[in-house]
């Protein structure tokens, strides 16, 4: 019996629960080398689908004959010709992927990250194809989002699940490699947008200002407490949640640290960046479990598919945290810097409302991977 189609949510869940999986990957070897599908358990093969369209019987002897094969390419529709042909050379157990890397891209799957005070909870939103990360706390019937990416429809419907209204939208920064969710899900939901007003280059919007030491309460339970932490944007700021967690937002990863210089500022905010890093964070309590806005690579996931780490183990073991000479720690991060996000500028510029590209140019200005630590 052939097998069904593959979605990008079953292909995530197998890979967070660490499960074996072997993908067969049909797009160009630039495409595949700039950006592929990872896990600790992921296999993958990357054969162009020009080179099997002149045979497959050297793919063949390659697949493995005792594991499923899912097919990938860009959006779903080569890999079913791929699946075709591989099924008429007589390989079995396999089939495709359900829109390819652009629905991967777009897959968030909600992880429970906790409980807190007075019965609310904490979820972590795991857009895993992209590495980023954005969070829902829930308490008496309400919920605040924090760092929405464009995919909000999930956020809505993971709120409508679990019998709460969506009350506060937050952004801990001016993002500039994905396009944020966060003002459209705060207008489709009537919920108060709050946003760091260093970070305002030209919004063409109303928001909130979400200063250091600003406030906002769920469900009259639970706090959101705002901590200026800038270094990777000049507005760049933090959330202590119910005085547990720490939402670093761009600045603190749990194996690297943010880049300064996605505005083109990276000699002028990298003595911000020291600071936050080095004098801000270690005044806070060291107990405080760090929930970052992005993860660079799977290894960051812990075994129960989530990414957190506390405080204090990050300064024990994160390098980036450990160089004690300035001069040092500027060229680390100067000298070290990954190539541009993928049309940032003109991330920035949607994200500020300055443009209005429509749903397929977001879609194309997002393509390829989180580019967001040194």
């Amino acid at each position: 019996m052939a097998l069904q189609p593959l979605t990008v949510k079953e292909l995530a869940q197998k890979i967070l629960a660490g499960e074996e999986v072997f993908l067969l990957d049909i797009r160009k070897e630039e495409d595949y080398s700039d950006w592929a599908i990872q896990g600790r358990n992921v296999r993958s093969l990357n054969v162009p689908y020009k080179q099997l369209e002149n045979g497959v019987e050297d793919v063949k002897e390659q697949l493995p004959e005792d594991k499923n094969i899912y097919v990938v390419c860009a959006k779903g529709i080569s890999s079913q010709k791929a699946v075709t042909m591989l099924e008429e050379a007589g390989v079995q157990n396999i089939t495709h992927l359900e829109g390819g890397m652009t629905a991967w891209s777009e897959h968030l799957e909600p992880m429970k990250i906790g409980d807190l005070s007075n019965g609310g909870e904490l979820y972590q939103f795991i857009r895993i194809g992209k590495g980023c990360l954005s969070y829902m706390v829930i308490a008496n019937g309400e919920a605040a989002v924090v760092d929405a990416v464009r995919m909000i429809d999930t956020y809505k419907q993971f709120a409508s699940e679990k019998g709460v209204e969506i009350k506060y939208v937050l952004d801990t920064h001016l993002h500039a490699d994905h396009i944020s969710g966060g003002k459209t899900l705060a207008d489709q939901t009537d919920a108060a947008y709050y946003f760091p007003p260093k970070d305002d280059e030209g919004l063409t919007f109303d928001y909130k200002k979400m200063e250091d030491g600003a406030e906002v309460t769920v469900g009259n339970a639970v706090n959101i407490d705002a901590f200026y932490s800038p270094g990777h944007t000049s507005g760049s700021t933090s959330f202590i949640v119910d005085q547990t967690y720490l939402m670093t937002g761009d600045i603190l990863f749990v194996e690297s640290i943010g880049r300064p210089d996605l505005a083109g500022k990276a000699e002028d905010w990298v003595d911000d960046l020291r600071e936050t890093l080095y004098e801000r964070y270690q005044n806070v309590e060291q107990d405080l479990i760090v929930l970052p806005a992005h993860f660079g690579k799977m290894e960051e996931i812990n075994e129960d598919g989530t990414v957190h780490a506390k405080l204090k183990e990050l300064y024990q073991k994160n390098d980036r945290l450990n160089v004690q000479d300035e001069q040092e720690f500027k060229h680390l991060v100067t000298d070290n810097l990954p190539p541009q996000p993928n049309s940032h500028e003109e991330i920035r510029k949607t994200n500020m409302g300055q443009k209005n590209p429509d749903e397929d140019e977001r879609r194309e200005m997002e393509v390829g991977p989180n580019r967001c630590a040194v």
